[in-house]
């Protein structure tokens, strides 16, 4: 299967993806890992992510599709992929379905996680990261120290990134309406969209994905 998936920050995208690459047979392709993947093997389209990140520009859409076009054109990927965050716009998203049609394939489905606004603050405001090189993580409320403030593996301390401060979050949530959020109604014109809650366990959620693409799609050649 061929399957992008879209959710907020704090949906879980990251562990889902890794969970339904696994179930699935098929490559899990992310846009961090492209992005390393490309700069610490000094591609040409490495080069030039790297010339804007060290610039403190974006890297266009054009440099990001490149990378993954390249990625899905792999061996590995030859009877599907699981993209994961990207695309991130409509303009992405265009660029994809050009790029599929091109190579004579198409999406099977887009998974849309869901999770309430409160919950993804929740989520992300809660957490903890060990100040040491073990970097340990907790959550106030999921997983919380023995001793507030304190790692557990360690002893040491226990503070809130910059990034997952409550302000920060809603920001980032503000971004994500705006920008990756129109994707869904994109998708949904081709009746690609499949949405499950994000609520609960891991494993349950993996396993309410799994039923839901079993249920509404079916492999494109």
């Amino acid at each position: 299967m061929r399957i992008v998936l879209v959710g907020p920050p704090g949906a879980g995208k990251g562990t889902q993806a890794a969970f339904l690459a696994k179930n699935l047979s098929i490559p899990h392709i992310s846009t961090g890992d492209l992005f390393r993947a490309n700069i610490s093997q000094g591609t040409e389209l490495g080069k030039q992510a790297k010339a804007y990140m060290d610039a403190g520009n974006l890297v266009p859409d054009e440099v990001t599709i490149g990378m993954a076009r390249d990625r899905m054109a792999q061996p590995d990927a030859q009877n599907g992929f699981l993209l994961d965050g990207f695309p991130r716009n409509v303009s992405q998203a265009e660029a994809l379905d050009a790029a599929l049609e091109a190579d004579g394939v198409k999406l099977d489905a887009v998974l849309d996680l869901e999770v309430p606004e409160d919950e993804v603050v929740k989520r992300i405001a809660g957490r903890r990261v060990c100040r040491n090189e073990s970097a340990h993580v907790f959550h106030v409320t999921y997983t919380p120290p023995k001793t507030g403030g304190v790692c557990d593996a360690c002893g040491g301390e226990l503070y809130q990134r910059d990034d997952d401060s409550e302000e920060t979050v809603r920001k980032r949530l503000e971004v994500y309406h705006t920008q990756t959020e129109p994707i869904i109604d994109y998708y949904k014109a081709q009746d690609l969209v499949v949405t499950i809650s994000a609520l609960g366990k891991v494993a349950d959620v993996t396993e309410r994905a799994m039923e839901a693409l079993r249920s509404d799609r079916a492999p494109q050649a």
